[in-house]
């Protein structure tokens, strides 16, 4: 078994061309302390869009129409276990100036990298599919575009992502950045609308035995947490970590891990407070006048105006929707390049690789959303989540085996409490995401 995963030894090839060649220590960084720390900020709010996709949306608003605000106590856990694992991909990226694909292409046989591409391609098409459907919703809910022209309407957004990426990384960054605090203004207003009782709000975020008490309280729970950690975030931040030139020291190193690891931790903290906001919402808006059973973006915009008694609420939400479609659709692809470069080294052109993913995502959701309707949309989200759960070990086990490698990181392995804590996070994702999966199949 040991000589199967290369266990206590250094990385068995070189690391070869880096993934995402083309932006690859693109990014210089300036003299003085606070001017490197500004050119670090950005990879962090491309990944903090993972933990805010439409899943996390289906799964928030029904916690909170259900349970109020008692679940807001599971965001704020997920999102610490969030923080710890996307610490240790810029870790990995930092130390060993490897991506995950390629640190699992460097250290595993290729029995073992072939089904670990092969479950990173999945997850990433099932992030798709999730995106495709959210875009085609939030079109359908702004302009009243029907969800089967959305669905295909969304093969377009290549062309945006190919503008982007030929002005430059920073661009990227800057049209996600710009979309997330569209997305922050009109939950903003949304809940001034709403006006929740912030005592509840702040009892919300404390631990309560009743959420192991109540088994349905429990399943909502189980949700909200395998569905905030996303495989293909891994991938993704280990790869873009990387555009900014940090050199190659160890002096140089740790000064970008501290700034990669504020970035990131700020910039999931904002996640976090997009999710609590989705669920306050919800608890506000549905729970306290009896609506208790909504879970469908649909449904909720619906209901908006008229609990919330103006016109404008229900276009806020679909507008934060299709912002967060949009956004998703950039991280997405860009991941999708990083685990085919980094496990295959495998170099398509961006607007194919990216028309491949979003024809493999349309596919199920123009035929679902063609016999089904909206109802079946609302269904095939909830898989696509249950998929992502199954893939998210094959992600998390690797991530922490290697960044507690001393052989392969050198001084700048994850200290043991790290390790420690890093090994329960992964223990705790893996048994609730098996939960998740069992009770589906259920």
């Amino acid at each position: 078994m040991s000589s199967l995963f290369n266990l206590n030894a250094d990385w068995k090839t070189d690391r070869g061309e880096a993934a995402l060649a083309e932006v690859h220590r693109s990014i210089a960084l300036p003299k003085g302390t606070w001017r490197r720390f500004a050119a670090f900020l950005g990879p962090g709010y491309m990944v903090a869009v993972g933990y805010m996709d439409p899943g996390n949306w289906a799964t928030s608003l029904a916690g909170g129409s259900k349970f109020g605000y008692a679940l807001l106590v599971v965001a704020l856990v997920s999102n610490l276990m969030a923080i710890v694992l996307q610490s240790l991909c810029a870790r990995l990226a930092i130390a060993s100036g490897r991506d995950l694909a390629q640190a699992c292409r460097d250290a595993f046989p290729k029995l073992v990298t072939i089904p670990l591409w092969l479950a990173a391609e999945i997850a990433i098409i099932a992030t798709d599919i999730a995106e495709v459907i959210g875009t085609a919703i939030g079109l359908n809910l702004l302009f009243g575009i029907p969800l089967e022209l959305g669905v295909l309407i969304t093969a377009l957004d290549v062309f945006l992502i190919l503008w982007l990426q030929k002005k430059g990384f920073r661009w990227l960054e800057a049209f996600i950045i710009t979309l997330l605090g569209v997305i922050a203004l009109c939950f903003g207003v949304q809940i001034v609308l709403a006006d929740p009782d912030w005592g509840g709000v702040v009892r919300g975020f404390a631990p309560t035995v009743d959420i192991l008490r109540n088994p349905e309280m429990l399943y909502l729970a189980l949700g909200i947490l395998g569905a905030t950690v996303m495989p293909h975030n891994l991938y993704l931040h280990s790869a873009i970590v990387q555009t900014r030139a940090y050199g190659e020291t160890i002096e140089e190193k740790r000064e970008a891990l501290k700034f990669a690891t504020i970035d990131s931790t700020v910039a999931l903290m904002f996640a976090l407070l997009i999710n609590a906001s989705i669920l306050i919402l919800a608890a506000a808006s549905f729970h306290a006048t009896g609506q208790t059973a909504v879970a469908e973006l649909g449904d909720a915009h619906q209901l908006l105006g008229p609990l919330l008694g103006s016109g404008i609420a229900p276009s806020l939400f679909a507008i934060a929707l299709l912002a967060c479609g949009l956004n998703s659709t950039v991280t997405a692809t860009l991941a999708g390049q990083a685990v085919m470069e980094g496990f295959l080294q495998i170099r398509l052109p961006p607007w194919l690789r990216r028309l491949a993913t979003r024809a493999l995502a349309i596919v199920p959701a123009a035929g679902v959303t063609l016999y089904y309707g909206s109802a079946g949309t609302g269904k095939l989200l909830i898989l696509t989540q249950v998929v992502l759960s199954l893939q998210l070990s094959f992600a998390v086990v690797p991530l922490v085996m290697f960044t507690a490698d001393r052989a392969k990181m050198g001084a700048l392995a994850a200290p043991r409490w790290l390790v420690a804590l890093a090994i329960l996070i992964a223990v705790v994702i893996i048994a609730l995401n098996a939960k998740l999966l069992l009770d589906f199949i259920g």
